[in-house]
C-alpha cells in the first residue's frame, strides 16, 4: 500500500497509524474527530483541542468524505427495514 492523499486535508500512508487515514502531517484520525463532531463539540473546540494542528476546513473536508462515502455504501450496511 502506498501513501494515498485522500483530500486536501486527510492521507492514508501505511507507514502512520497503520494507513488508516489521519489528517496530514499529524498522527490525528479522522475517525477520532469524526466522533468528537458526532458527540456534538464546538468544531472551534476541537481545533483547540487538537493545538490548531487541524482547522476547521480540514474538519468540513473529514465530514463531507464521511458524508458521501455513507450515501455511497449505505446500501451495504444490511440494516433491516423500518417498521411504521
Amino acid at each position: 500500500m502506498k501513501k494515498k492523499l485522500v483530500g486536501r486535508y486527510i492521507v492514508s500512508d501505511p507507514k502512520v497509524c497503520h494507513g488508516e487515514p489521519t489528517f496530514r502531517g499529524t498522527r490525528i484520525l479522522v475517525a477520532d474527530v469524526l466522533e468528537q463532531v458526532a458527540g456534538g463539540i464546538a468544531w472551534e473546540s476541537i481545533v483547540e483541542e487538537w493545538r490548531g494542528s487541524i482547522t476547521r476546513e480540514a474538519i468540513a473536508e473529514a465530514v463531507r468524505l464521511a458524508g458521501e462515502t455513507f450515501r455511497e455504501h449505505a446500501h451495504e450496511l444490511g440494516l433491516e427495514p423500518a417498521r411504521v
